[in-house]
């Protein structure tokens, strides 16, 4: 038995350092960021890296927020650009003016919490009607939408780019969150979530009188909770680092997100690393946050994910 015990506690003690290791090694590309933005140019620049901050300097912040300014908030009127004499929207109401770094960090914001919740909400449903439900043609349907699943972005992007610009939606945020509402990734995962709800408690919510919405929002969604998660975590991710899809269809400045911000800043400040550093480390801060927010069921739905696997 203390043999035993002996090798459990060994295989602990390695399995610990080995996690330390990698969290480490994965860690500290951030940590370089970070740390980056608060040295001076020569600091960065020097032949032998100092691993922390010798003198900790706001300069590369100052220079971020002062390079340009937009309003912090444009609303127009949908469609408005078909009505206007320039062919651009209408606005009728902008914010105060700021930094164009904090207008890049809203538009982001903005993008991927609306492409998360529009995301969540049509692949719940679809993968609860794919699972639960049975219709002509369900088996073809689930077969394309796993064909697209291996389908590149690139291949459908001239399509897809002309439909937004027919619905004179281009060169506006929705322009690339409505792209990611349709993910056949999320449809996926929420239809092998959906088929570990028992259909005893659906025919017994249909017997309580309950209709189709009441059933899928009382009983259907708590269930697949931890999906929806997971879900959640993906798509705001996706969303925030899709600078192809970004690149495309934004091109004003004050539409900019914050990944198009930091490589105009890059293009125009080709050796300034440290403003650089410092608009990669204001990038992450959302994503650090919506991962702590969602961790909890992020980590539930993998370990269901790989159970039903």
């Amino acid at each position: 038995m203390n043999s035993g015990v002996k090798r459990i506690s060994v295989y602990k003690i390695v399995s610990l350092i080995v996690l330390v290791i990698l969290a480490i090694m994965f860690a500290f590309p951030l940590y370089w960021i970070v740390t980056g933005s608060f040295k001076t140019a020569a600091s960065i620049n020097a032949t032998t890296p100092d691993w922390f901050p010798k003198e900790w300097v706001m300069d590369n912040f100052n220079k971020l927020f002062s390079k340009q300014t937009a309003p912090l908030w444009e609303l127009a009127l949908p469609f408005s650009s078909k009505f206007s004499a320039e062919g651009k929207p209408i606005i009728f109401s902008a914010g105060p003016v700021v930094p164009a770094a904090v207008r890049w960090l809203v538009n982001t914001v903005f993008m991927a919490v609306m492409a998360m919740i529009l995301t969540c909400i049509t692949s719940a449903m679809a993968g609860y009607a794919l699972a639960k439900k049975r219709f002509k043609g369900q088996h073809v349907l689930f077969t394309l939408i796993v064909c697209a699943m291996a389908l590149p972005k690139q291949v459908i992007l001239i399509p897809l780019l002309r439909e937004m610009s027919a619905l004179s939606l281009y060169n506006t945020m929705w322009a690339v969150i409505f792209p990611t509402v349709g993910w056949p990734f999320g449809v996926f995962l929420m239809k092998q979530f959906s088929e570990g709800v028992p259909g005893e408690m659906l025919e017994a919510a249909r017997i309580d009188g309950a209709g189709e919405a009441k059933t899928f929002v009382d009983i259907v969604v708590p269930m697949i909770k931890p999906g929806i998660g997971a879900l959640a975590i993906f798509t705001f991710i996706n969303s925030w680092n899709d600078y192809f899809m970004q690149l495309i269809m934004l091109n004003s400045t004050s539409k900019l997100t914050i990944s198009l911000g930091i490589a105009k800043l890059q293009a125009e400040n080709s050796t300034d690393f440290g403003l650089i550093m410092a608009g990669a480390s204001l990038a992450a801060i959302p994503i650090i946050a919506i991962f702590i927010a969602f961790q909890k069921y992020f980590t539930q739905g993998i370990a269901m994910g790989a159970v039903k696997g």
